[in-house]
């Protein structure tokens, strides 16, 4: 197979940040996605709906000219979040989903839940009208290895909620694990999981083996070998609890090559090209129009996108090493391989 035309996909975890950083990206993004499901954890966090409106019209005016690209919204749960405004925002289709960060996770997550009880009545009408909760999952506990902190999340705090409020709907967002995999396969239809596309090339060595390499710093960081190639098999089955959430994450780079590094790999640019690269090494071409165009909106309960992309193979593609923005150079993550597929809109 040389040539693969695809629904046009959508990007079900996106960080954009704000001012500079958001008008030197999303051109990025908007190229080759239809939409993309924005994170909140700006500084300050996304935590009304006024803030939505206001952070959503924000991305409407930095999209490139004549682009038809669509931010999905989300807000950031809080131990503050009311009730009738979340209600309010999701009633008028302002939000797409709500995004819970255990405090301290990962970038700009300071606001985030540490007692989950106050949250509950929150869930509990989020359950009733069925939007969905997108979760960080991994614990922020000192004692709990960070190799391990997804698996320690699953057992003892979203199984456990998701028993308690029957009826709500969870993306586990970002899975690194083995663990992660089974869980979400056994979730039923009220449950799905987003697998990045860094996670799909790169293990914990890639971090760490002759040298550290900052720009493979992420959070949930990367893990063993074995759990790579889990969330593989599991995005090239098929299966439609696997969908695309890059979590594309942009940094500059004097935040990311710093004696205390930011954790993100930056995505966007190249995720489609990497895809068709790792599905065609698994013998899953005909399964990539399913991971990244079609079941994130089944979840989502939306149509797939109408318009269509193609991909060529070919002589290898080249892709800028970095992107420049107002605020500095980002690094565009190197999968380590040729990327032979390009991407034709």
């Amino acid at each position: 197979m040389t040539t693969l035309t695809l629904r046009r996909p959508d990007d079900w975890h996106l960080h954009l940040r704000d001012g500079e950083m958001l008008k030197g990206v999303l051109p990025e993004t908007a190229r080759h996605f239809a939409r993309a499901l924005i994170m909140p954890n700006l500084v300050p966090p996304v935590v009304t709906a006024a803030n939505a409106a206001a952070y959503r019209d924000r991305i409407l005016a930095a999209k490139p000219l004549n682009s038809d690209f669509r931010p999905l919204m989300t807000l950031y749960l809080t131990e503050e979040t009311e009730v009738k405004d979340l209600r309010a925002a999701a009633e008028i289709g302002l939000i797409t989903a709500v995004k819970l960060y255990p405090a301290g996770a990962t970038t700009n997550s300071a606001a985030g839940v540490r007692d989950f009880s106050k949250v509950k009545r929150v869930l509990e009408n989020m359950a009733q009208i069925g939007l969905p909760l997108c979760v960080h999952g991994e614990v922020t506990d000192a004692d709990v290895d960070i190799f391990d902190r997804e698996a320690v999340f699953i057992d003892t705090v979203l199984d456990p909620l998701r028993r308690d409020i029957p009826g709500l709907r969870v993306v586990m967002e970002h899975i690194t694990t083995q663990q992660g995999v089974e869980y979400a396969q056994a979730g039923g239809d009220d449950l799905a999981a987003t697998i990045t596309t860094h996670h799909l090339v790169i293990n914990r060595n890639d971090i760490l083996v002759g040298g550290i390499k900052p720009h493979y710093y992420c959070l949930p960081v990367a893990k063993r070998e074995e759990h790579r190639l889990a969330l593989r098999k599991a995005a090239t089955s098929g299966d439609q609890s696997f969908f695309l959430g890059t979590d594309s994450a942009p940094h500059t780079d004097n935040l990311k090559e710093h004696a205390c590094g930011c954790a993100g790999c930056f995505t966007a640019t190249n995720t489609l090209s990497i895809l068709a690269e790792v599905f065609e090494q698994e013998g899953a071409l005909d399964k990539l129009e399913g991971f990244a165009s079609l079941h994130g909106p089944a979840f989502y309960k939306l149509q797939p996108n109408d318009d269509t992309v193609t991909l060529t193979k070919g002589d290898p593609v080249t892709y800028p090493d970095k992107i420049e923005t107002g605020d500095g150079p980002v690094t565009v993550f190197d999968p380590g391989m040729p990327l032979h597929w390009h991407v034709q809109i």
